[in-house]
């Protein structure tokens, strides 16, 4: 039973379609050159009105083939079938009014089986050949004994027959190949599209920043890591050349073109205080023809490195805390009391300040030390910039004793974030400290500015001061425990805040904007 239209590929149907033009081209052939050149020409010379009566007949049954393809009506191999009994009786009956074999009008029906093999992938090609041979081998039979042929014509007709019959095989045979070499061409084209799905998935999950950089730097493709180191690079049809975005990271891209060297200095990104890994991978033989960037957060590297080295002291330093304050708190009362005796010299009133100040230095220690292992106890809640800024910076002043104008609020997106708001107290505090201590101490000298960052759903609040800014040899340890230049610091402060704002999935980065020095907090925004 024949296959519905829908059924059949659209490629079947097309082939039909240039086979049947091919025969209405031959039909005109036919039509246009009896009616040129009459029967004086070796076509039609038996039977003239036949032969043109037959070429009319094909012409017309051509253009109608014509239609039913179009419409795909009757089922395909009904119309396929038709075609090659239509070419066969035409032909057949064109030979006989033409003079049989000997007018060569037989090695037409090679050129009709051969197409009716590949358009049909080699289905009854063989059956089709048969008839084929049938038909002109009943017409020289009929000439041979109506018309007093000559025998040697069945030699002639054997030989086309034979020719039928390797075309037909050789067809079927180019057929079945083009059909298994389809098949297997779709399955790879399947496949590879699977695969370039899953490697985009892939790219778009690592935790590394991916850029496919084309010779002259123009970015074709980019992971959302990326975006979120450099920001959106793709700002006009063709991609954005690298260095709009990072001059930078263009530069390094251009020497590693010329000479293919590795990069051990971290990249750093102004915009986002970020730090990164840059290793270039060619794509093709040559360096020249593009390549495939990958963007490593050293920070994330850092953070680990840190967790693994402080694991051992982390624990030590939980289990004895408690401890060294049972002796720091008796040091202190002694301090204390020898301080109430009287008669007291200089020199003794100066050493009793150094023990309470070492103490107390010590208890502060003790504290950032349990607030390390209270990190993980965030209670996020939705906290709005407007109201919590304009509060905290009344409470830091009247506590520290600083003239509010000091400070100054901009606000520019009014989304809520999520964060504990006893641990951005924390933070913000030590940050504002930090702030007043390194600024110059004048009207604004302090920027609290608050801002909404390119990446979907994060809120930056920067803490920036106008004083000289950090010095390049201390910005690596910044964040670095037990790291500092204040000769009564703990080393601990920008450490806890960092490590308390992870615990808010949060980040705190240094920004290398001069003058002055910006932290720079982002949070989720609502909803966490």
């Amino acid at each position: 039973m024949p296959s519905p239209a829908s059924a059949v590929p659209g490629t079947y149907w097309r082939a039909l379609h240039y086979y049947n033009l091919y025969r209405l081209i031959v039909a005109g052939v036919f039509v246009q050159t009896f009616v040129l050149f009459g029967p004086t020409l070796t076509l039609g010379a038996r039977n003239p009105a036949l032969f043109f009566a037959v070429s009319i007949v094909y012409a017309a049954l051509c253009m109608v083939s014509l239609i039913t393809i179009r419409v795909r009506r009757p089922a395909f191999n009904y119309q396929i079938a038709f075609q090659i009994l239509t070419d066969i009786a035409v032909i057949t009956l064109l030979m006989d009014a033409s003079g049989g074999i000997k007018s060569g009008l037989g090695l037409v029906l090679v050129a009709s089986l051969a197409a009716t093999g590949l358009v049909s992938r080699g289905r009854l090609s063989l059956y089709y050949a048969a008839l084929a041979s049938l038909a002109i081998l009943g017409e020289a039979v009929h000439r041979f004994w109506t018309l007093s042929g000559s025998g040697a014509e069945f030699l002639q007709t054997g030989l086309v027959s034979i020719s039928y019959f390797a075309t037909a095989l050789l067809a079927g045979l180019l057929a079945s190949y083009a059909e298994t070499s389809g098949q297997l061409a779709e399955q790879r084209g399947i496949d590879l599209e699977n695969l370039a799905q899953v490697n985009q998935h892939v790219i778009q999950d690592m935790d590394d920043g991916v850029l496919v950089l084309d010779g002259s730097g123009i970015v074709k493709q980019s992971n959302r890591q990326a975006e979120g180191f450099l920001g959106t690079l793709f700002g006009g049809e063709g991609g954005a050349l690298v260095g709009d975005h990072s001059p930078g990271l263009a530069e390094r891209y251009r020497l590693w073109q010329l000479d293919g060297g590795d990069f051990p200095d971290p990249l750093k990104i102004p915009s986002t205080g970020k730090q990164l890994g840059v290793r270039f991978v060619a794509l093709g033989a040559e360096r020249t023809l593009g390549a495939l960037a990958f963007l490593e957060d050293l920070s994330v590297l850092r953070a680990q490195a840190q967790q693994i080295k402080l694991a051992a002291l982390g624990r030590l330093t939980a289990n004895i805390a408690h401890e060294i304050r049972n002796p720091l708190s008796a040091i202190s009362h002694a301090a204390q009391l020898l301080g109430e005796e009287e008669d007291l010299g200089a020199t003794q009133v100066r050493l009793i300040e150094i023990i309470m100040g070492n103490a107390a230095r010590l208890d502060k220690m003790v504290e950032d030390v349990l607030q390390l292992n209270r990190r993980d106890r965030a209670q996020h809640s939705r906290i709005e910039p407007q109201g919590w800024f304009a509060a905290f910076v009344g409470e830091f002043c009247q506590a520290e004793g600083i003239p509010i104008e000091t400070f100054s609020i901009e606000i520019e997106t009014t989304k809520a974030f999520c964060f504990d708001r006893t641990h951005l107290n924390q933070v913000m505090w030590n940050l504002s400290r930090n702030a007043w201590r390194h600024s110059r101490q004048r009207p604004s000298s302090i920027r609290l500015y608050v801002s909404a960052a390119h990446r979907e759903n994060i809120i930056q609040l920067d803490v920036i001061d106008d004083g000289d800014g950090v010095a390049p040899e201390v910005r690596p340890h910044l964040f670095e425990p037990f790291f500092t230049t204040e000769s009564l610091g703990t080393g601990l402060g920008l450490y806890v805040a960092r490590e308390v704002c992870e615990a808010n999935g949060a980040t705190l980065d240094f920004v290398e904007v001069a003058p002055g020095g910006q932290f720079r907090i982002c949070a989720r925004g609502v909803p966490c």
